[in-house]
């Protein structure tokens, strides 16, 4: 009896650890159909950036760009990680994508929070929550996680148009991950053919890594999460040339122009080479070193002219969609409208004025990088949004132009701080910052997927000739938000904080940029000044105290030219206010532009002062 109670306890032991090895590993995941249970205090970061392994499919995703429409992103943010060379090839079916996601830990009612990407998604016909979850998403959520995130939406009676937003399933690696080397989660959708060592093998990670975060219960369709420490190296098959796709007539007749130009141009190339070996042999041998560097240089124009139309027939492909709703201009006509860009029809920067057929336009000199902007502007038209007109592709310097309309009054950077003749009244000032937010509701409320500007500040906003403000410049513009990027672009004194430090893109750092811009029609400073202090910094402080210290402390921090005129100080306190709100270090704590439009049409200078046709001219005071 004495040797076995040891024998026992042993047993005993082996049993304890054996449950408590067990009960870990069914709690290192918590799969369940309305997605994974998360807290924000687990993670380092939170939004944290992550990946989801995507395969492309027919017929609606075998190419990057509708991929990257339907997840919110750039063709480029998934062409890099996924090591494919050029974004606008066609995918073969079943091609392994990596596509960056925004992950966080969301609160989807009083008792429940969960770890998901929010994509928005407007609804097709035929769409169901299912359908879309399955086949779009392929599994990266359910319908059922989706109608949690979505209670005012019947799944049953979808109407068209209308918004729904779909959780895709993601995490952020734990503090104690992130120690070890853990850079990504990747969600991945574990098939029926799979087994745990072959996904481990695929992503180059021990199987027993998988198993500590997803625990040993894993069935097909299930989302699982890969924590890697960096992306491996997708192996992506050789891009075979497509034949000429039919899509639309005028893409047909200008491929088959370029094509024609170049066989035209490398006749005409062979011809002048003849006359040049014709006239060497008359010449025998005199000049005979000329002539070898003048063939020199026409072997170089051939090449020369060969990338560029290959350079033109892929940036038409890329604008293919633009073609039928902008017009296209020809080079030599920019060239005659701009005395040929030259510098008494510069703007500013690159931006030149020019005259065609009696219509004045801002045409904007750009390199081959506008596909994105050309494909951000088609998506909207609004009367505080800068309208593009058309374009032109250059092939022969690589260049692209974009043509706008001409705002007469060029920027309120220029009003506010260059202009010492003219000084804008605060009824001006109250109709502008009301336009600007007009404008920027527009993008983040009615264009799906919302629009974030990215560069909101005094010199993009121009007036025109009634004194409205209308947003230009669309060129770091993004479409889709709550996302990552570690390329951070903008100007100084205007980039909301958490972008700067974490590189978090979305409508709130709009917000904050406006939010700069309304303290800039306040004081008639600068964002930042010549030390380098930017102007949001000590702008706090003027609303602390009581009404009458915050009204003594508004007049002392406000442009004096406000107070040569008639003006509400209630107005001003109440635009102070405003901006105040909009520059909360916490994103989450900002005003929307909805509020915020709101907020500015309560003043009684807007509101009496707006004319019947909504298109009233401010006055402009002379000094």
């Amino acid at each position: 009896m004495r040797s076995s109670k040891p024998k026992c306890l042993f047993s005993l032991f082996l049993f304890f650890l054996c449950f408590h090895l067990l009960l870990h590993l069914s709690q290192a995941q918590e799969p369940s159909t309305e997605g994974y249970t998360c807290s924000i205090n687990e993670t380092t970061t939170n939004p944290c950036q992550a990946y989801a392994y995507y395969r492309a499919s027919a017929p609606n995703f075998l190419d990057l760009a509708s991929i990257a429409d339907l997840f919110s992103v750039s063709r480029l943010m998934i062409s890099k990680p996924s090591n494919i060379s050029s974004p606008t090839s066609p995918l073969n079916p079943d091609q392994p994508l990596f596509v960056p996601l925004s992950c966080s830990c969301n609160s989807v009612n009083a008792s429940m929070t969960i770890s998901y990407a929010n994509l928005s998604y407007t609804i097709n016909e035929g769409d169901t929550f299912y359908l879309v979850s399955t086949n779009s998403f392929q599994n990266l959520t359910t319908y059922q996680s989706v109608e949690l995130v979505n209670p005012t939406l019947v799944a049953t009676d979808l109407a068209i148009g209308v918004t729904a937003y779909f959780p895709i399933f993601c995490k952020c690696p734990t503090k104690t991950q992130t120690q070890n080397n853990v850079s990504y989660l990747v969600s991945y959708v574990f098939q029926p053919s799979d087994n745990l060592s072959t996904v481990a093998s695929r992503f180059g990670v021990q199987t027993n890594s998988i198993v500590e975060v997803n625990g040993n219960n894993t069935q097909p369709f299930d989302t699982i999460f890969i924590p890697v420490t960096q992306l491996p190296e997708l192996s992506q098959p050789t891009v075979v040339p497509s034949p000429p796709s039919n899509k639309t007539e005028r893409k047909g007749v200008i491929t088959g122009l370029a094509v024609g130009l170049g066989i035209t141009g490398f006749l005409l190339i062979l011809a002048v080479g003849v006359l040049i070996f014709g006239g060497g042999l008359v010449k025998k041998r005199r000049g005979t070193r000329g002539d070898e560097e003048k063939n020199q240089n026409l072997y170089k124009n051939e090449k020369g002219d060969k990338r560029a139309k290959e350079m033109e027939v892929s940036l038409m492909a890329d604008v293919s969609d633009c073609l039928d709703k902008y017009r296209v201009f020809g080079i030599e006509e920019l060239r005659e409208a701009t005395n040929g860009f030259g510098e008494n029809c510069l703007i500013e920067g690159s931006v030149y004025k020019g005259n065609i057929n009696g219509e004045v336009y801002a045409i904007k000199k750009m390199k081959w990088n506008a596909c994105e902007e050309l494909k951000i502007l088609q998506k909207v038209n609004h009367g505080n949004l800068v309208k593009l007109e058309g374009f032109c592709i250059d092939p022969e310097d690589a260049n692209c132009y974009l043509v706008y309309e001409y705002v007469e009054n060029g920027s309120l950077y220029s009003w506010l701080h260059e202009n010492s003749n003219e000084k804008l009244g605060w009824k001006t000032r109250l109709h502008i910052a009301a336009d600007v937010a007009n404008g920027l509701q527009y993008i983040h409320e009615h264009t799906r997927p919302r629009v974030v500007h990215k560069d909101i500040k005094s010199s993009n906003i121009l007036l025109d000739s009634n004194m409205r403000a209308k947003i230009a410049n669309f060129g770091l513009a993004k479409s889709g938000c709550n996302a990552i990027t570690m390329h951070i672009v903008g100007t100084q004194g205007y980039i909301a904080p958490e972008y700067l430090t974490d590189g978090v893109v979305s409508t709130k750092m709009d917000v904050f940029s406006f939010g700069v811009v309304l303290l800039e029609l306040l004081s008639g400073k600068e964002a930042i000044d010549e030390a380098g202090n930017v102007l949001w910094a000590s702008a706090g402080r003027i609303l602390e105290g009581s009404e009458e210290q915050k009204a003594e402390k508004v007049k002392q921090w406000v442009d004096k030219e406000l107070f040569l005129e008639s003006c509400s100080m209630e107005s001003i306190v109440n635009v102070a206010t405003v901006a105040i709100a909009c520059l909360h270090k916490d994103p989450s704590k900002r005003p929307s532009m909805v509020d915020i439009v709101y907020a500015l049409c309560k003043s009684d200078e807007l509101f009496f002062d707006i004319s019947d046709d909504g298109s009233s001219a401010p006055p402009v005071r002379a000094r």
